[in-house]
């Protein structure tokens, strides 16, 4: 059984806990997830069963979404209402002066990671160093925010949704827009609403999944090629499917088609794997046989 499940991850589950479940469901230990989220976030969360798990580990850079409502005049240590209130302050904001904030946070901008995230300085996660009470410096990263649209504002509370590139952190995003307006801001949720290219719209809740049978979870399996569906295709005749299957380079000059170099969905009788082309040959990335 191999495939991809999207999942709609409850609050108050980890990424893990889901694919804990899932073990259980799909009565198999080979199965993962792209795309860590939050305990108290919600939405897509791509689950990878069997063989497809081959594919967490090259997947495409296709940027996620999010729907993420916030408050104004708080700020706390982890970024969120959930944390511990570290400031407050009176509010006068006009939703001419929030629209304003955001166009700073369109674009290419740089982020500096939160305490209270998984990321690992030093061989410790960042989350359990901040829980001591110790804090450490951080490097500013740099992100894309392609799309940041106001939804609701009362003045106070509001709801933004974001288009943005993967390592993202939509908490920090609140935070820094809080700063640039001088009253802080603290995010009150978060739903991904899209990821790997899958919408909220095409995922299943947590509860649901968890009583259905093996077979009909199988059904409801997503083809491993779909999460690269915004690769172009190469098929391969049966002599040209049986090399690239024992890892030999193809000449792309022999390939039926006119190929520019870059990333590829490899078909032979079915699909086989992803590729890139460089200098002229096909090389493989990762190859899917056997599934």
């Amino acid at each position: 059984m191999n495939g991809i499940i999207i999942v709609n991850k409850p609050r108050e589950f980890t990424s893990f806990d889901v694919v804990a479940i899932m073990r259980g469901c799909f009565k198999t230990k080979k199965v993962g997830h792209s795309g860590t989220l939050d305990p108290m976030a919600t939405g897509v969360l791509p689950v990878f069963v069997g063989n497809a798990t081959k594919a967490v580990s090259v997947l495409p850079e296709s940027g996620k979404s999010y729907r993420a409502g916030f408050r104004l005049g708080l700020t706390s240590d982890t970024l969120d209402i959930w944390g511990k209130c570290t400031e407050q302050k009176s509010v006068n904001i006009s939703e001419e002066m929030l629209l304003k904030a955001l166009e700073k946070f369109k674009g290419d901008i740089l982020q500096i990671p939160p305490m209270y995230s998984a990321l690992k300085v030093n061989g410790q996660k960042l989350c359990d160093l901040a829980r001591k009470g110790i804090e450490v410096e951080r490097k500013p990263r740099p992100v894309n925010i392609s799309r940041l649209e106001l939804i609701e504002f009362d003045g106070s509370d509001g709801v933004i949704e974001v288009d943005c590139s993967s390592g993202t952190y939509i908490r920090t995003l609140v935070d820094d827009i809080g700063a640039a307006l001088g009253v802080g801001a603290v995010m009150t949720s978060l739903v991904r609403t899209r990821a790997c290219g899958y919408s909220l719209a095409e995922s299943f809740p947590l509860e649901e999944l968890k009583v259905k049978s093996t077979e009909e979870l199988e059904r409801l399996l997503r083809p491993v090629e779909s999460v690269f569906a915004e690769y172009p295709e190469i098929r391969l005749d049966s002599v040209q499917e049986r090399l690239y299957l024992n890892g030999v380079r193809l000449d792309v000059k022999r390939l039926h088609g006119n190929f520019n170099e870059g990333f590829y969905r490899v078909y032979g009788e079915k699909f086989i794997g992803v590729a890139k082309i460089a200098d002229d040959e096909l090389i493989s990335v990762k190859r899917f046989n056997g599934d």
